[in-house]
Order: structure tokens, then sequence, then C-alpha cells
């Protein structure tokens, strides 16, 4: 039995409305969720991880802090050319930086910011974010169609066999 199928007949033997929620509203949530949140950063945090993008110095303006992390967001100039990015975060943000400090960092195209040349592991949370969300968009198609499945069956009326004994 693949993968897929066990954890889809695991659902269909769960028959609650916690299952129905988590499946209808969670799913769907996970998805647009990781998709969004991953895939826009997914190429930007490992062509950071390997090297590539347009080296120059971070310069810390202020940090924002939220329930769990902080982050630092400044200014990006690149070291050629004149490219600057203004109100960036600074992933994976070396330990002591303070307002006014600067430090080098890589512009791979990213969204919201630019990433630390120290490295990090932003690349990890980027690629398991953008997994979970196809995971769960995969999970939640293969869910539909077999529902879709389920009740084209239960649809066709059942037809008597075929007897070619004589009748009495």
């Amino acid at each position: 039995m693949p993968l897929g199928s066990a954890a889809v007949s695991f659902l269909n033997t769960i028959n609650g409305w916690r299952t129905k929620a988590f499946v209808w509203i969670g799913l769907p949530v996970i998805a647009v969720a990781g998709l969004m949140a991953g895939a826009t950063d997914l190429v930007p945090a490992w062509q950071a991880k390997s090297g590539g993008g347009t080296l120059g110095t971070f310069t810390a303006v202020h940090e924002e802090c939220g329930r769990r992390n902080c982050e630092w967001r400044g200014t990006f100039v690149a070291d050629e050319g004149d490219a600057r990015r203004v109100d960036v975060i600074l992933y994976d943000a070396p330990d002591g930086v303070t307002p006014g400090a600067t430090a080098p960092a890589r512009d791979t195209g990213a969204r919201a910011g630019v990433f630390s040349t120290a490295g990090g592991s932003t690349y990890l949370l980027v690629t398991g974010l953008t997994l979970a969300g196809v995971a769960a968009v995969v999970a939640w198609v293969v869910i539909i169609v077999r529902a879709i499945r389920r009740r084209r069956e239960v649809a066709r009326p059942a037809t008597p066999p075929a007897s070619f004994a004589p009748s009495a």
C-alpha cells in the first residue's frame, strides 16, 4: 500500500467533524500558507546558501520582534553598482547586531530581504514550508478525487447479475 493511500485510508476511517474540518479547511490553508511563504523565496534562499547573488553591506536600522523571533530591518547597498534596497530584513543575522551596525550580506532577489554571508538555516525553513504546502496540495487533491470516485460508485444503480439459467 503506497504511503499516500495509507494516509487517505486513515482519514477515511475517521468520520468526525475534526477530520472534515482539517480536510476542507486545514489542508487548503496549509497549502496556501506553505506555498505563498515558501515558494516565493525558495530559489533565493538556496542561491544565498550556495554563494550566489549580489554581495553588499547591510546597515541595521531597527529590530522588530514578534512572539517567537526578532529580525533586523535596514538598508542594503551593493558592493558593485548602485543597487540599493531600503527597509529589508537581514535573514540569518549574526549575533550582536545593533542599530547602525553593518554586516556583509548578499541579495539574491528574496521578496523581503537579503541574506547574511555568515550563513544560516533560512533555506531549510523555506524548503520545509514549501514542502509542507506541496504535501498539503497533493493530499487534498487525492482526498477530493477519492471522494468523487466514492460518490460515483454509490450513485451507480446496482444491476442484478446476469443469469443464463432457464427460469422455472
